[in-house]
């Protein structure tokens, strides 16, 4: 008789439906992903991170069951505790049977209640990525630190995706016996782009933007807001004072985008492009020599774009506020992690790997290496060896 999990989590997202594909796939175990912030999520288009409409190109509700809660909240979103309030988030669980749960997040009231109801009933499983980087004052630290052991109190098992998450829990006083590695992971064959309709897409790009076949290419994607720091970036490579040949593709956009455009966009080697969908983004990657995330948070927890760039088979550079580089970034093996904040570093890795293009290749060679063990199938596993 198969285990039946039940899953709760806000809406649907390019990170966690092809694990709930695979998952119900492989048919190890039954599950059931109660989305709590209701199927209007599905209509609400607009992300203010991008500050304009997103609506991905891929399908997120494909091979896996699925129920979406009635949410009653005024203000329906993941930006707030109260709003995501499912009044028959109990019931609905109880109709499915569950031998189990596995919460993403805790911070929704929904969730919380979920959590509570059903401690000692059943086994809680939780899955999130939050860590310690962020340095909250005395006083907000130690009742952070009393919050956080009441709430995880609830939970029987926590999946940890790398070191810093690992500590988070440590710190939240889940014990060793308590914690499961469960890494943090994206769909690696999707951007690897060794298909030919990627690559056909990448040299299209490439020609739009007029970058030529010996040019070396450093990209940003992401928001353009405060927590990534693309002023960090931008400033670094202005100092780095490069070769015409060295270009910088800014790709994204958000609430710091008219002020870097007016800024930035005077100098040749900076191109400026809008937010590119899910099916257009292993193709941008891949006309890229090296990927860059200068974040500096607070909130930084993780940075999957770097496992996008990985995947892809790129040298990446990370600041020192990513909770991925202690995971993913072996410093000179296949990228550099600096200091944030420090342009004069980040600056002095940008002129490095720009004059030496195969050492940037190698590099990312052991990129691709490295992230294979991060992977959907790695997180499936961990779910199944726990029930």
């Amino acid at each position: 008789m198969k285990k039946r999990l039940a899953i709760i989590t806000t809406h649907p997202i390019q990170y966690h439906a092809p694990l709930f594909e695979l998952l119900a796939k492989r048919g190890v175990v039954d599950i059931c992903v109660f989305y709590t912030w209701g199927a209007t999520v599905m209509d609400n288009k607009y992300d203010p991170g991008f500050n304009k409409d997103i609506s991905w190109d891929i399908d997120l509700l494909n091979g896996y069951n699925f129920i979406f809660l009635e949410n009653s909240a005024h203000d329906k979103g993941s930006h707030h505790f109260n709003g995501i309030i499912n009044k028959d988030i109990i019931s609905e669980l109880k109709v499915f049977k569950p031998d189990a749960l596995l919460v993403f997040g805790w911070s929704f009231n929904s969730h919380l209640k979920a959590i509570r109801y059903f401690s000692r009933k059943l086994p809680i499983y939780f899955r999130g990525d939050s860590t310690l980087l962020d340095h909250p004052g005395y006083f907000r630290k130690y009742f952070r630190m009393v919050f956080l052991k009441w709430v995880y109190r609830h939970i029987d098992k926590a999946f940890y995706v790398g070191k810093r998450n690992y500590d988070y829990y440590k710190y939240a006083g889940l014990k060793d016996e308590q914690l499961v590695f469960s890494p943090h992971a994206i769909d690696n064959a999707r951007f690897s782009c060794f298909r030919n309709d990627c690559i056909s897409k990448a040299a299209e790009l490439k020609k739009s933007l007029r970058i030529e076949l010996d040019d070396f290419v450093f990209l940003f994607a992401g928001k353009f807001e405060t927590k990534k720091n693309p002023y960090l970036l931008l400033d670094a490579f202005l100092l780095s004072d490069m070769e015409p040949h060295v270009k910088l593709i800014m790709a994204g956009n958000g609430p710091l985008e008219i002020e870097l455009k007016r800024k930035y966009s005077n100098c040749s080697s900076i191109i400026f492009i809008d937010f590119q969908n899910q099916s257009m983004m292993p193709s941008l990657y891949n006309i890229a020599d090296v990927f860059v995330l200068p974040s500096y948070g607070p909130g930084e927890t993780w940075g999957l774009a770097v496992n996008e760039a990985m995947a892809g088979s790129k040298c990446v550079v990370v600041s020192d506020q990513c909770g991925c580089a202690v995971d993913l970034v072996y410093d000179n093996e296949n990228g550099y992690i600096f200091k944030s904040g420090d342009k004069a570093e980040l600056s002095n890795i940008l002129k490095k790997i720009s004059s030496n293009k195969q050492l940037a290749k190698s590099f990312g060679k052991k990129s691709l290496e490295i992230i294979t063990n991060f992977s959907f199938l790695k997180i499936a596993e961990s779910i199944e060896s726990v029930l």
